[in-house]
């Protein structure tokens, strides 16, 4: 996923960056990461807060998940950011002419009415994880974990943004998710992809300059 954005091929990425522009979800600065580096941008999808706005992220999700080409029987949503973002997905995919079957976790068991931690439809056949970015993988591992317990294969993860960024082994956190848990994960855009729709909406010089060189230093080949 790298070169200029295409009109014919892409628009579903350049919508997604926009809304991200639009709300905040895409900020520039100095930000200290989990990592302990400090980044010259920010990425947070919970504030798309709205219903406009939720329907745009939940049609760019869908339509990533199709451009993909994988076989898929049904989304799961791991709690708690990927709970709204299941069910926007679903909404949009049906809208497309697919009535695809979601479910959830709750974070705690519950022990009264149906009980358990999976909320929606019983996981089954092979699933998608929809989720908003991945960071230290934890909330990723678990789904697999929880899906895989319950009989069914989980088979890809979509998100937002890959950084492209070195983790501790040296290679990304997708690449080193994905052979860990032999998934695929599927970005609606990575940041070089990103750095190209900046450059055509005339950010700021110094800023793209602080983006390519955070990635120069931290960022994967």
């Amino acid at each position: 996923m790298t070169g200029t954005l295409n009109a014919n091929k892409s628009d579903y990425k350049a919508a997604f960056l926009k809304l991200a522009l639009q709300h905040g979800v895409l900020k520039f600065g100095e930000f200290k990461l989990k990592s302990g580096r400090i980044s010259p941008y920010f990425f947070n999808l919970g504030l798309i807060s709205s219903g406009g706005a939720l329907h745009a992220l939940g049609r760019a999700y869908a339509q990533a998940l199709t451009a993909s080409g994988i076989a898929y029987d049904m989304l799961f949503g791991p709690a708690y950011k990927g709970i709204p973002l299941v069910a926007a997905v679903s909404i949009a995919l049906a809208h497309d002419g697919r009535d695809v079957p979601y479910a959830y976790n709750r974070k705690e068991a519950k022990n009264h009415g149906e009980g358990g931690t999976i909320v929606g439809a019983a996981p089954q056949g092979r699933v998608v994880i929809v989720d908003d970015v991945l960071t230290a993988g934890t909330a990723l591992r678990e789904s697999v974990a929880l899906l895989r317990a319950s009989g069914a294969q989980p088979v890809a993860a979509v998100i937002a943004l890959d950084r492209q960024e070195q983790g501790p082994g040296g290679r990304s956190a997708v690449a080193e998710m994905a052979q860990e848990n032999n998934l695929k994960i599927i970005a609606l855009v990575s940041v070089r992809e990103m750095l190209d729709f900046l450059a055509q909406e005339n950010v700021g010089a110094a800023t793209l300059d602080a983006i390519r060189s955070y990635q120069a230093r931290y960022g994967v080949n």
